[in-house]
């Protein structure tokens, strides 16, 4: 099988029409779909398809259906586009707003128990950045199944998986992609957890659906199992990352904790607070208030915590309040967040505040794909190169439908419309049980001998001492607020961290269960990813969505609206060019929208 032979590893071979790696919103919705259309599909998943992250998802998914109130695509396109501060490409941005309804109408025949209006209607409830009438009224647009949709929609996307008989791997961990001399994507070796052994899994075509890195911080809303094991596969075999100076900060994070408190609560009439008990989003946002976009709302919180308005024995955070809600309202469409409340703040929602910071929630950048699905990369000229066999989607992906800042609630709908894309972009382009092109023999040589060195490696660092270094340089460069020195600073810092590695110690070399090796694998993908995104954030010289330069505090058009890609090499060596933000749509339907100020 490979000319690789130290140590000699034997490798079982499966051969599929596709094959995808992750299990979460977006790999489920490309798996079943991809089996739907008849193609021989495997999902790849690290754990159990059902304890992905989307399962955390609360607030909900947005669709302009108009069930509480007018409604329409144009309006939640704009919305988006100026929630992405102008950075997200328009195409994709019209794609994904069209396209919502009837992913939404889909999941909900497909068995997602949406909550219901008195009338039978998928609920909707109000979520930040969403208009009516470009910006002059307040959308209902985000479809809740209470607080938990997340796990609804994870749950039904499962099952419908299984109905169409498409096969799982379940807790196997995705080492690195197959490319072959001419650049074309082949497949994926992954090791079974289980097992202790290696597998080559062989497709016409691989979909990287692995999610986010945020545990590339130290305070993260993300799963510890939110690695970006996707995104360090693409670096290792060559490829570029898009927007990774682009990092969203959740407003609220359960203070001490990291736990997320959804949108939807602001959404359903919670207030944010100062010590003073004043309501100081008004002064920041006067017309959006506490609804405003993400990145608005949390430097407003910051601001108020340097200015000395934060709360508590150090006045290091801020309140949301619940206190003014109707219980019943609570017990019905915030069950979960009540829980949570509970469990990790010690606080009865009905008679306290609950204790909140900005935390890492989101990474809008990741693998360049158009609104296909389909990975692309600079090349000869041509910056929208598709490479073939490959495929992203979900947070794993940068679409780019989020720009530089991500609205609520257009997450879960990334995941949906996105997978939903790829499984009809495949249809048209692959021939179920095609045969698969001849590997070279050394093929899987590159995986392998990473593979052996981390195994093997027995220096004077532990996995746990270098990521807590890592995540700590992240927290404290790359934070809501950046400065030119700091960033500098995080660079030097996080190159230092990442050359570290060479050092690393991995205590036990078993393939079965070991999750110190496993962890060793997950620190290498998180580590490309941190250097991508403080070396992308270095050089972006201006503010624009989740990046605020306190040195640069405008955004810059004219130099600056444009997608960074940022290659990082074995060696630890960047590399940045630019991709232009696509300023067009696919009909005659919709305008596109200029750059403007962006006030809430």
């Amino acid at each position: 099988m490979s000319a690789y032979s130290k140590p000699a590893y034997s490798i079982q071979e499966h051969k599929f029409d596709m094959i995808v790696v992750g299990a979460g919103g977006a790999g489920l919705r490309a798996t079943f779909g991809l089996a739907e259309k008849g193609l021989q599909t495997a999902c790849i998943s690290k754990v159990f398809p059902t304890r992905s992250h989307t399962v955390a998802a609360q607030g909900g998914i947005s669709a302009a259906l108009g069930n509480m109130g007018e409604d329409d695509w144009r309006f939640h396109f704009y919305d988006t586009i100026k929630g992405s501060d102008w950075l997200g490409d328009q195409d994709a941005i019209e794609y994904m707003c069209r396209e919502a309804i009837p992913a939404i109408i889909e999941l909900e025949h497909q068995g997602v128990p949406f909550s219901r209006t008195e009338d039978g209607k998928i609920y909707q409830r109000p979520f930040g950045g969403m208009t009516t009438h470009y910006g002059k009224g307040t959308a209902q647009r985000t479809c809740a199944a209470a607080d938990r949709t997340g796990h609804a929609i994870l749950h039904t996307l499962y099952q419908q998986s299984l109905a169409h008989d498409a096969r799982f791997f379940i807790e196997y961990f995705a080492l690195d992609l197959i490319m072959d001399a001419d650049g074309v994507c082949r497949g994926v070796l992954a090791l079974d957890m289980a097992e202790g052994t290696l597998h080559l899994f062989r497709a016409q075509g691989v979909v990287l659906a692995t999610g986010g890195y945020g545990r590339a911080y130290f305070s993260a809303t993300s799963a510890h199992t939110c690695t970006g094991d996707g995104g360090g596969m693409a670096l290792r075999a060559g490829l570029a990352l898009q927007d990774m100076e682009f990092v969203q900060f959740h407003p609220t994070g359960i203070y001490g904790a990291g736990c997320l408190i959804t949108e939807g609560v602001r959404g359903e009439g919670g207030i944010l607070r100062n010590s003073n008990g004043e309501r100081f989003m008004e002064r920041y946002a006067p017309n959006a208030k506490d609804l405003a976009s993400r990145d608005v709302v949390s430097r407003s919180m910051t601001i108020e915590i340097r200015e000395g308005r934060g709360v508590g024995e150090h006045k290091d955070h801020i309140f949301l309040d619940l206190t003014h809600l109707n219980p019943a309202d609570i017990h019905e469409k915030l069950p979960g967040i009540a829980e949570s409340a509970r469990i990790f703040a010690g606080v009865d929602v009905e008679k306290q505040p609950i204790p909140v910071i900005p935390t890492v929630h989101y990474n809008m950048g990741g693998i360049p794909t158009n609104y296909h699905g389909e990975v692309v990369q600079p090349c000869n000229g041509n910056p929208d190169a598709v490479v073939p066999g490959l495929y992203a989607i979900g947070e794993a992906a940068c679409v780019s439908v989020h720009g530089a800042n991500r609205l609520g609630s257009n997450s879960l709908l990334d995941l949906v419309v996105f997978g939903r894309a790829v499984a009809n972009r495949c249809a048209e382009t692959i021939t179920p049980g095609a045969p698969h092109k001849q590997l070279a023999g050394d093929a899987c040589d590159k995986a392998l001998a990473n593979l052996d060195r981390l195994r093997n490696a027995n220096g004077g660092t532990s996995t746990a001492a270098i990521r807590n270094n890592m995540q700590r340089a992240m927290q404290n460069h790359a934070a809501v607020f950046r400065t030119g020195e700091t960033l500098a600073n995080g660079v030097r810092a996080i190159r230092e961290i990442n050359a570290s590695f060479a050092d690393v110690k991995v205590s036990d070399r078993s393939l079965v269960w070991n999750s110190d090796l496993v962890e060793t694998l997950e620190l290498q993908n998180l580590l490309g990813q941190a250097l991508a995104t403080i070396v992308s954030a270095e050089n972006r010289k201006e503010s624009r969505g989740a990046h605020a330069r306190e040195d640069f505090p405008e955004r810059d058009d004219a130099n600056w609206h444009k997608h960074s890609v940022c290659w990082v090499d074995d060696a630890g060596d960047t590399r940045i060019d630019y991709r232009p933000v696509h300023m067009y749509t696919l009909s005659n339907d919709v305008d596109v929208v200029p750059p403007k100020p962006r006030v809430y």
